[in-house]
């Protein structure tokens, strides 16, 4: 009986590890996603139209681009 609650209670430790590192996982993904967007997120943000957004490029602001994907931090702007 010692052995099979021994069993168990290893097994529920490691259950309990995983759901933290997943949820802990997902929640920096969230958080990353959400401080940058696309310019399409972006301009539906700030409620305009993708060639009000490039205005708004050509007036300063702030887009970064990685091997072609372009995005716009909440926190720079």
């Amino acid at each position: 009986m010692n052995e099979n609650m021994q069993i168990n209670e290893v097994n529920m430790e490691k259950l309990i590890s995983t759901v933290v590192i997943k949820t802990t996982s997902s929640l920096k993904n969230s958080l990353i996603e959400s401080e940058w967007m696309s310019l399409k997120k972006t301009a539906k943000y700030a409620n305009v139209s993708y060639n009000t957004l490039m205005k708004f490029r050509l007036m300063g602001l702030e887009i970064s681009g990685i091997d072609g994907v372009k995005r716009v931090s909440k926190k720079r702007n």
